[in-house]
């Protein structure tokens, strides 16, 4: 089995309602041979980070920045994960309400550093919220799992 790790901050119903469609669609039954595991940045420990097969990072936008769970999250693992991680597969969702641009940037950073790799581009929910993002964060979620289930990534 391949592990996919979905880390999401979600503060409000909205959020979490697309944490989940991101883990429905990672789920999805055509997909045989990959564990989904979704917790809390907050929740998640540096050691979870070096048992995964790749990343799917969802995080508000919060004043153009990540959240401060996620960076929270990044804070604690960032050393002990660094050497360990090289080349970890990783997407990203932002639940934008303005253009999440800082958000992406700020995220994007610190993924470099660790030299992660972005295996799809960043999936920006941007505005006010639409029942519209459900579907598209379920396709992402789908898309990341059925790659790595390939073996794309």
């Amino acid at each position: 089995m391949k592990r996919l790790h979905i880390i999401a901050h979600t503060p409000s119903e909205n959020t979490a309602i697309l944490r989940d469609a991101i883990a429905a669609g990672a789920s999805d039954k055509a997909l045989k041979t990959v564990e989904i595991v979704t917790s809390s940045p907050l929740e998640t420990k540096p050691e979870q980070l070096l048992t995964t097969d790749a990343i799917i990072l969802f995080t508000t936008e919060n004043f153009g920045y990540m959240s401060g769970a996620l960076k929270d999250l990044f804070d604690r693992s960032f050393y002990n994960i660094l050497e360990k991680t090289q080349g970890l597969p990783y997407a990203l969702c932002v639940r934008a309400g303005k253009d999440g641009t800082g958000t992406v940037r700020s995220v994007e950073s610190i993924t470099k550093g660790l030299n992660w790799r972005q295996i799809q581009p960043p999936l920006v929910l941007k505005g006010e919220y639409h029942p519209d993002f459900e579907h598209k964060a379920h396709e992402y979620g789908q898309i990341i799992a059925a790659g790595l289930e390939v073996g794309l990534w």
